[in-house]
């Protein structure tokens, strides 16, 4: 059943839900389009490009687009926008979904385009839409292009007449990242709460899904290196197994040359081992994983951290609405979230530690403060209809 009969304009969603068909990025997009709809939207999930797309079965790269299309069609069916999706590979002319003809018509009649991630393309065809608003997920590396002046990345985001980004913190005296020329909004992400509400018992371990190691997304700018990967801040914590007689996993995805070394590298500290990339196959089984574990551990990248850009993950924020208590890296978040029961940030392994130790004492207190975080700080209506409303697209 709809949300609620759409009685306002159209909205499209740009996102990566057919480039990267895996659990985390799916539910992501859920909560935009199921939250829009509830606001009274009529909303549309768009994909328009060439690029080649990401496939879990092979785990590479291919030009074949059909798997993929199978994997998420049926889920949006599942969420009634059955008839309004779109998968354009604008290359070779081929159209999924709604026809060429009516996703031309659509950027004529939509009131506005979400390019959520930033990772669609814009071309003369989206410009017939009258507002474009870039929602970046992952901070820094299009400000630090943009400071460099990367023809490319200044076009993309010049194509927008909008911008937000879940770097909450951008703009303020303690965030090292540039913002010039571009007026960045805070935002973060939406969660439709209903998804992750459930009656298991709290699991035994603290988990989290993680990329061991993201390549190709490091920068350097005025000389300083800045990473864009897991790994080098998880080996900072290793030890966290044998500090207390708790039990911790990742569910990570490693490519396949260093798929034994780090294997054994989690083991030999103690660490629980899945493989991500299973687990993220199906909805269902990621949904659970998080439900079912004590709560979540997790680092963030060194960019995120280093530069304090404020940045919150998309799926820390599902943890918190499945009730379970999230510790995670200090990027200048705690800012803007409260912290100290249900959500912790940290920066040392006593922080770690302390954490874990509240936690422990209070579990039940700290699993309700986590679904009451989600709640006001995240739920998909309150975030949406803030972003809607500063983007001055309200009532």
């Amino acid at each position: 059943m709809l949300d609620k009969p759409p009685n306002k304009g159209k909205i499209i969603v740009f996102g990566i839900l057919f480039w990267y068909p895996l659990a985390g990025v799916t539910y992501q997009f859920l909560h935009y389009l199921i939250g829009l709809r509830r606001l009274g939207y009529d909303v549309y999930y768009v994909e328009d490009s060439g690029r080649w797309l990401y496939n879990p079965r092979i785990n590479d790269l291919t030009a074949e687009v059909t798997e993929n299309i199978s994997l998420i069609a049926p889920i949006l069916k599942a969420y009634e926008f059955e008839d309004r999706w779109a998968f354009r590979d604008y290359l070779k002319g081929e159209c999924y979904g709604m026809t060429e003809a009516q996703l031309l018509q659509l950027y004529q009649d939509a009131d506005v385009c979400l390019n959520v991630t930033g990772d669609q393309e814009i071309r003369d065809e989206q410009f017939a839409c009258r507002r474009r608003i870039y929602v970046e997920t992952d901070p820094v590396i299009s400000q630090l292009k943009a400071a460099k002046g990367d023809a490319k990345m200044i076009a993309q985001l010049t194509a927008h007449d909008t911008h937000f980004s879940f770097g909450e913190n951008l703009g303020n005296p303690d965030c090292s990242v540039p913002t010039q020329p571009f007026h960045w909004q805070p935002t973060r992400q939406p969660i439709v709460l209903s998804l992750w509400q459930h009656t298991y018992p709290a699991g035994k371990a603290y988990n989290t899904i993680a990329t061991w190691n993201n390549k190709g997304k490091d920068i350097v700018y005025q000389g300083e290196t800045y990473y864009w990967r897991k790994a080098r801040e998880l080996e900072k914590f290793f030890t966290l197994p044998h500090q207390r007689p708790l039990q911790f996993e990742i569910a990570v995805n490693v490519s396949e040359d260093e798929k034994i070394t780090v294997q054994t590298l989690l083991k030999q500290h103690g660490w629980h081992h899945r493989d991500a990339v299973q687990l993220s196959q199906d909805m269902q089984q990621y949904c659970t994983y998080i439900q079912k574990s004590r709560g979540e551990f997790t680092v963030a990248k060194d960019q995120y951290t280093r530069l304090r850009t404020g940045w919150f993950s998309d799926r820390s924020a599902c943890y918190l609405a499945a009730g379970r208590p999230v510790i995670t890296q200090e990027t200048g978040f705690s800012k803007f979230l409260p912290v100290g029961k249900g959500l912790f940030s940290f920066e040392t392994m006593e922080d770690v530690l302390a954490a874990l130790d509240e936690i422990e004492h209070d579990y039940a207190g700290n699993c309700l403060a986590a679904q009451e975080i989600a709640a006001e700080y995240f739920a998909a209506e309150k975030v949406l209809s803030s972003l809607l409303d500063r983007a001055g697209l309200s009532d």
